[in-house]
Formats: C-alpha cells, sequence, structure tokens
C-alpha cells in the first residue's frame, strides 16, 4: 500500500496506542519509593519487582508464540485485551492490603500482558507497511521509550498524588490505547499470518553465523538495558546524596529514558546511509562509555551530570530497533518467527539475571562503583557484532 492509499491517522493512533500500553512496564517502579517507604521495603525491591515485570514477559512471549493467538484471532483484538487485563492488573493493587507477595504476582501479570502489546503492535504496524517498515519501527520503539518513562513524568508532575493515583492514571492510559488501536486501526492489508512457533528451532536459529553474531548482539544490549532503567531513581537520588541536594528523581528519571526514543528515532534515519550494524555498533560503544565512566560522571555539577544521563538514555536503548532489523535479516525465512520469539525471550531472560545481581549488590556497594559492571553486557556485545559492520 502506497502512502497515498493508507489513512493519515494509522501511524500516529498505533504510535500512541503503543505509546499508552507500554505506559504499563515501569508503572510498579515509579511508586516504589513511597512502597518502600509506607510498606518497609528492601533497598532490593526494585530489582524484584522488574524482574517480575520480565519474567511476565518471557512467559507470555512463549505462550502467545506457542498458541499463535496474534494469527488466530485479529492483532488489535489482542492488544485490546492485553491492554484491558493489564490495566487491571496494575490497578489491582490498589484494592489489596499492603503485600509484596501480591505486588510481585501482579507485576508478572502486567508482564504476561505486555506480551500481547509490545510485539503485537509491532505486527499490527506491519500489517500497515509493505516498505518503510523500518522507519516505522524506529517511532514504534520510540513511543514505546517514552511509554516507560511516563509512569515517571506523571509521579513527578504529580508530586502530591498519591501512589494509588499514579495506578489509576497509567492504567486509563492503557486501557485508552487499547480501545484506540482496535477502534481506529483496522487490520492492514499486509497483514500476513505467522509461521508455526517451532521450539526445537532453537538449534537451527544459533547455526548461523550472521544470526549469532546479530543476537548476541541484543543480549549484551539487553544486560544493560533495563537494568539501567529499573534503578535509575537510586542513580539519581544517590547522585544527589554525593552532592547534598535533592534533585527531581521522577522528572530526571522521565527524561533520562525518554530521551532513547531520540535514538531510535535517528537511528532509524541514519540506518540506510550507515547500516544497521554500524548504528547499532555505535550506540552501543557510546553507551559502553557511559557505565565505565561512571564513577567519574558522579563528581559532575548538576547540569553536566544531566547531561551525561541523556546521553546515555540515548544511546542505551537506541540500538534496539537496529538489533531486531539485524535478527530478522538474518534469520532462516522458515525459522522467522520463532528466531525473533527465542532472541527476545532469551534477552529478556539475560535482563532479570542482570537485574538481580544488581539488585543484591546495590545492598553492599556505592551504586556508583556497581555502575561500570553494566559493560560486561556492551563489551562482548560489540565484540559480537563487528562481523557485520560492513553491512548495509
Amino acid at each position: 500500500m502506497s502512502d497515498a492509499e493508507r489513512p493519515a491517522r494509522i501511524l500516529p493512533v498505533i504510535i500512541a496506542s503503543q505509546f499508552a500500553g507500554s505506559s504499563l512496564w515501569f508503572a510498579g517502579n515509579a511508586i516504589l519509593p513511597e512502597l518502600q517507604r509506607d510498606w518497609g521495603l528492601a533497598a532490593d525491591a526494585p530489582g524484584h519487582v522488574t524482574a517480575a515485570v520480565q519474567f511476565g514477559f518471557i512467559a507470555g512471549t512463549l505462550v502467545f508464540a506457542l498458541l499463535a493467538l496474534a494469527d488466530r484471532f485479529s492483532p488489535r483484538a489482542v492488544f485490546l485485551v492485553c491492554a484491558l487485563a493489564g490495566a487491571g492488573a496494575n490497578l489491582a493493587l490498589v484494592a489489596l492490603p499492603p503485600s509484596f507477595a501480591a505486588l510481585l504476582l501482579l507485576r508478572f501479570a502486567t508482564g504476561f500482558c505486555l506480551a500481547g502489546i509490545y510485539p503485537v503492535g509491532m505486527k499490527i504496524a506491519a500489517g500497515w507497511y509493505a516498505s518503510g517498515l523500518g522507519r516505522a519501527l524506529g517511532w514504534l520503539v520510540g513511543a514505546l521509550v517514552v511509554g516507560t518513562a511516563f509512569p515517571h513524568l506523571l509521579r513527578g508532575l504529580g508530586a502530591a498524588l498519591p501512589w494509588a493515583g499514579v495506578l489509576a492514571g497509567v492504567s486509563a492510559c492503557a486501557a485508552l490505547g487499547g480501545l484506540a488501536m482496535y477502534w481506529l486501526v483496522p487490520d492492514g492489508p499486509q497483514l500476513k499470518r505467522g509461521a508455526r512457533f517451532d521450539p526445537g528451532a532453537v538449534r537451527t536459529i544459533f547455526a548461523g553465523r550472521e544470526l549469532r553474531s546479530a543476537a548476541f548482539g541484543y543480549f549484551g544490549h539487553m544486560w544493560e538495558l533495563y537494568t539501567w532503567w529499573a534503578f535509575l531513581p537510586a542513580i539519581v537520588a544517590a547522585w544527589g546524596v554525593q552532592h547534598g541536594t535533592t534533585p527531581a528523581v521522577s522528572l530526571w528519571s522521565f527524561a533520562a529514558i525518554a530521551a532513547g526514543a531520540l535514538g531510535c528515532i535517528i537511528g532509524g534515519e541514519l540506518s540506510p546511509r550507515w547500516g544497521s550494524a554500524r548504528v547499532a555498533q555505535v550506540q552501543l560503544a557510546v553507551s559502553c562509555a557511559c557505565c565505565l565512566l561512571a564513577p567519574l560522571a558522579f563528581g559532575l555539577p548538576g547540569p553536566l551530570f544531566f547531561a551525561y544521563l541523556l546521553v546515555w538514555g540515548i544511546t542505551v536503548v537506541g540500538d534496539s530497533p537496529q538489533f531486531s532489523t539485524l535478527t530478522a535479516r538474518a534469520a532462516p525465512p522458515a525459522y522467522l518467527g520463532s528466531a525473533l520469539t527465542w532472541v527476545t525471550a532469551i534477552g529478556f531472560g539475560i535482563t532479570v539475571v542482570s537485574i538481580q545481581l544488581f539488585g543484591s549488590l546495590v545492598q553492599h556497594w556505592p551504586i556508583a562503583w556497581l555502575l561500570p559492571l553494566l559493560a560486561l553486557g556492551p563489551l562482548p556485545g560489540l565484540l559480537a557484532i563487528r562481523p557485520l559492520a560492513g553491512q548495509r
């Protein structure tokens, strides 16, 4: 379908709905300072809460692939059901008595629902874009990033808003996004059924050198990404303690995470000229440098430290659409769906390990000196994608 034939509302609505649905991802993290104060939660609570969402997303990704739900039913119907269910799981915490176990269970359920929002939103977009999909996906991942940051913005602007109000606002946003997707975006003319998911295809998938390079680059990127996102409020707060000041933790966290949308969009615009591998390599190298320089960066004054966080935020996720492109390009055509499912599931599994390790160490060591450990992902990731760097 040409641009002239495609309704003008399609991409903006998909972007807005993706933003709204993905706002559920870090809603629990945005209210954790209040829950830690009111419920007496430990310092490593952010790690456990984020890991619960990641586990839910992994489980949802595999279940959705095994049951082929986005093929058996309209993807926009799946998106709607998951947006409403995720909004309900997010809001349910308000009605329950204080319980860390309930918090973890509900965050797991939210992560499960996100498996029907993030990847399914990509499938909906693919139904409308036979060409120009790479650029559209750059915008969609950018929307995911801003949506991920949105609860921090809501928390920062509504300083007097109780944590229940933050959850209610995020849930309402997600539900409206699901309704908008269902009502305003019909199934696209390019919508295709995916190949049947083959759990045993993992052996075949990683037999190819190019796919191994793309996948291991992505794995290194994932080691860093969600751990940095999860502990960003603690990073900002720790810098404030070191300098004897009180920064606007939620607003700084929102700005630094949301800046990643620029990395996704700019990377998408540069990829036709530079090649996806080169774009991913540059962004991964810069974010790796930010990891290693963290102990020195903590000595910077406020404006420079904030600028440092923005650079890290732009590059820590800006390579994500390019790794998806490289993986899709290198996967055997017969196993494309299985390859993307397995690579995604393994990547999110790596985030759980990184988050839990970092969460356990942060109780005993200054966070500034722990951040270089995040480079343990980007460094091997850079080595992995070197063979692809000359590709367009």
